[in-house]
């Protein structure tokens, strides 16, 4: 299993930390059963980070020309036309995935195209799962310019537990499904908005896998 290279150094420290903690504990505490309980928590602790920060190796497996696929692994929480006020200033077809601390946090490019727009938020850190976390909690934006179907807008969203948003897009450059967009440490959401009328291909509480599961269909006829 590859590592995030978001992880590598959270990583290393807790394993030294928990690794220290458990080497103290077994020179000073008489009681065998105490340590061995220490060491299962500390174990089990390392392992859940750890399987948090997994980063798996995906290419789309299919021609993603005019289809919007998943930037995220989770849960599909809202499908609703919303006035998006922030970014675009228009009307939007808005599909909302919610990842719990479970789930892989890394984040994939929807579409292929130009990066238009990079902005970042400060905010709350409401659960992710509620709808005013969209506009209320910490955020980044990605404007993608599509050659056949205009901007889409992705956006990335602080939950209760994450604290940090990484987001590698860049104004200028060009982006395309298989590459990674950015990563949001323990629990949040992704929201892409895509213009009216577009087709949608998930419903409401559907599971999707990031880069593999196609979540809309453009009324274009494609992207660069």
């Amino acid at each position: 299993m590859k590592v995030h290279k978001e992880g590598t150094g959270l990583l290393l420290t807790l394993f030294t930390v928990l690794f220290i903690i458990n080497v103290v504990l077994y020179h000073t505490v008489d009681s065998r059963m105490l340590f061995y309980a220490v060491a299962f928590i500390t174990a089990a602790l390392f392992l859940l980070v750890l399987n948090f920060f997994r980063s798996p190796s995906r290419r789309f497996p299919y021609d993603s020309e005019g289809l919007v696929i998943a930037p995220a692994d989770g849960t599909i929480v809202a499908i609703e036309e919303v006035m998006e006020n922030e970014v675009l200033h228009e009307k939007r077809l808005q599909i909302s995935i919610f990842m719990s601390v479970f789930n892989v946090h890394a984040n994939w490019f929807p579409v292929n195209g130009v990066i238009k727009h990079v902005s970042h938020q400060d905010g709350r850190f409401l659960a992710a799962y509620l709808p005013k976390s969209s506009t209320d909690n910490e955020r980044s934006a990605v404007v993608i310019t599509t050659r056949r179907s205009g901007d889409i807008l992705v956006r990335q969203i602080a939950g209760a537990l994450a604290r940090r948003i990484v987001t590698y897009a860049k104004v200028g450059d060009k982006c395309h499904v298989d590459e990674q967009m950015g990563f949001i440490k323990f629990g949040s959401r992704v929201d892409v908005y895509v213009p009216i009328g577009t087709e949608v291909l998930v419903e409401m509480d559907q599971k999707v896998t990031g880069n593999q599961t196609p979540i809309a269909r453009l009324g274009g006829c494609g992207e660069e």
